[in-house]
């Protein structure tokens, strides 16, 4: 009685077997269908191959074809019947500018004077690629203009003004307003009061704040193309016209900076010492206030590498 049970059971069990076999069969005979319809009509916009390659999708069926897919990279030479050519993309592919202060290394190209080529630099980013902030940059020249100030003005108190310490005249009786002394301030040649003193201007600015100015002034000078990097600046004589020829190549130039990464170069000074829209400085002395007051700054590869080895250097409390 088993027996005969269990031959029903296995062909029951084998007819379904066959019917969901059958329907799996087709299911992937109709994805490789749609896939392949899909991607032939991609480029012609074959609407209704394209929302029953969605619907397909969002059914949750399994894409087995979508593995095999590659990308190949075709040659100029390649032959022609080797890939369709109707199926190959002719728009053209627009690469978005790079954005400034992303803190992104750069590169620059590097010259000399007579505009040779002598291969690229990179400019590390967290020197020349810095966000622009007009407030650090507006303290950091409050700063320097504050510190460099003299503060040698003086005015004389009644205590320094010349004259006689007699009263003028007796304190009642005369109708004249009562005075004690002739060196005060409302007489002429008197004594100034609360007048300046030699004093300092100076105020302090953390190191921090110092050091990222001039790292903004920097990355302003590079985001405007105003950045040159020079393989030396060896010049072979003093004439002040190899500093003239190159300035007058640059049109945009009204005032250049020129900074070195040791001391200045004997020729280079005195071919410049001459021209007022040209300065020199080593980098030891590179500061925000000379950057903003020159439109273009020249610097030595060497000046580079001591400038960002400075930014790098960990500050001392």
């Amino acid at each position: 009685m088993a027996l005969p049970c269990s031959r029903k059971l296995l062909r029951s069990m084998s007819s379904s077997y066959k019917l969901h076999c059958s329907n799996h069969q087709n299911i992937v005979n109709r994805s490789f269908h749609i896939l392949s319809t899909a991607s032939r009509d991609h480029d012609t916009g074959d609407k209704q191959s394209l929302m029953e390659y969605s619907i397909f999708k969002k059914a949750g069926f399994p894409l087995l074809g979508t593995r095999g897919l590659s990308t190949s990279m075709l040659s100029s030479d390649a032959s022609e019947g080797s890939f369709p050519s109707e199926l190959l993309s002719r728009k053209q592919i627009l690469t978005p500018e790079r954005k400034l202060g992303q803190l992104q290394d750069l590169v620059i190209p590097v010259t000399n004077f007579q505009n040779e080529d002598k291969g690229l630099m990179v400019l590390a980013g967290d020197v020349f690629d810095l966000p622009i902030r007009k407030d650090i940059i507006h303290r950091v020249v409050r700063w320097q203009l504050a510190k460099r100030q003299q503060g040698t003005h003086s005015t004389k108190t009644i205590s320094e003004v010349s004259g006689t310490g007699r009263k003028p005249w007796p304190q009642k009786g005369t109708g004249r307003a009562r005075h004690g002394s002739l060196r005060g301030p409302q007489f002429r040649t008197g004594a100034v009061m609360h007048g300046p003193k030699p004093r300092s201007h100076a105020f302090k600015l953390n190191k921090k704040v110092r050091r990222l100015g001039l790292k903004i002034a920097l990355s302003a000078r590079a985001a405007e193309g105003k950045l040159l990097v020079f393989e030396d600046l060896v010049l072979p004589t003093h004439k002040t016209k190899n500093i003239v020829s190159f300035a007058n190549q640059m049109e945009e130039s009204k005032k250049i900076l020129v900074v070195d990464g040791g001391p200045i170069d004997e020729n280079l000074k005195l071919a410049t010492q001459n021209l007022h829209y040209v300065n020199v400085l080593p980098s030891i002395g590179l500061n925000v206030y000379s950057i903003l007051l020159h439109d273009t700054l020249v610097m030595s590869r060497d000046a580079v590498n001591k400038i960002v080895e400075r930014m790098h250097t960990p500050i001392n409390r």
